[in-house]
């Protein structure tokens, strides 16, 4: 696999946000949505309006049979930095040797350190293909395995993944690709636009996104 860039290093963070003002609108009723990680208020399913008219572009990109399907978006920084703590912990008890550093860099891997998350500026989003009668497709590990739980079939371009798994990847990934979505490689189900790790992908000089409340 190819060097990966991770989203915690220091060169992400040091990129400007020049903030859009771009408003979060609702995804339900435009793209086939998937209920499994939603919250009482449905900030799940919210994402920057740019973003939600490149996923609708995407899904016009796909084969006929194939969906797009949101499986999260929007996250309240709170929620954030739960899960970041959360894992940072699992990996200190698994991994005592790791340094401070080392931890932060093993688990941004998984999760975004809440001062960089794309998902917190509505900028991300979490998302797999199913057939249109809602049936998800293979895509070589379950969506938000850690690297640990999928022995790192959770990176995008690993090794060993079966034929058809590799296949649902590649076509996923050249439609989010075309419509101007970058991948971030350690998860092969998370997409961005307009913020910073996108910004430092395509060279963008600032991310459009920063951080928003719902």
């Amino acid at each position: 696999m190819r060097d990966i860039v991770l989203i915690s290093d220091p060169r992400v963070a040091a990129i400007p946000v020049e903030e859009s003002g771009e408003r979060l609108v609702d995804v339900r009723g435009r793209l086939r949505v998937d209920e499994r990680m939603a919250d009482p208020g449905g900030a799940f399913a919210h994402l920057r309006q740019g973003l939600v008219a490149r996923l609708e572009e995407a899904q016009r990109r796909l084969p006929e049979g194939y969906r797009l399907l949101i499986v999260e978006g929007y996250r309240p920084p709170a929620t954030q930095q739960q899960i970041f703590t959360e894992y940072s912990a699992e990996l200190r008890a698994t991994f005592p040797e790791m340094s401070p550093e080392e931890i932060v860099a093993a688990a941004s891997r998984y999760v975004s350190p809440v001062e960089v998350a794309p998902h917190t500026a509505g900028a991300a989003v979490d998302l797999t293909l199913c057939t249109e009668d809602g049936v998800e497709l293979d895509m070589g590990s379950p969506l938000n395995a850690t690297p640990e739980q999928s022995e790192g079939a959770c990176y995008t371009a690993a090794p060993g993944i079966s034929p058809q798994a590799r296949r649902n990847r590649e076509v996923m990934g050249a439609a989010l690709d075309a419509a101007g979505l970058v991948n971030y490689p350690t998860e092969w189900w998370h997409w961005s636009y307009g913020d910073r790790y996108w910004a430092m992908t395509t060279g963008a000089p600032s991310a459009l996104y920063g951080p928003r409340a719902i």
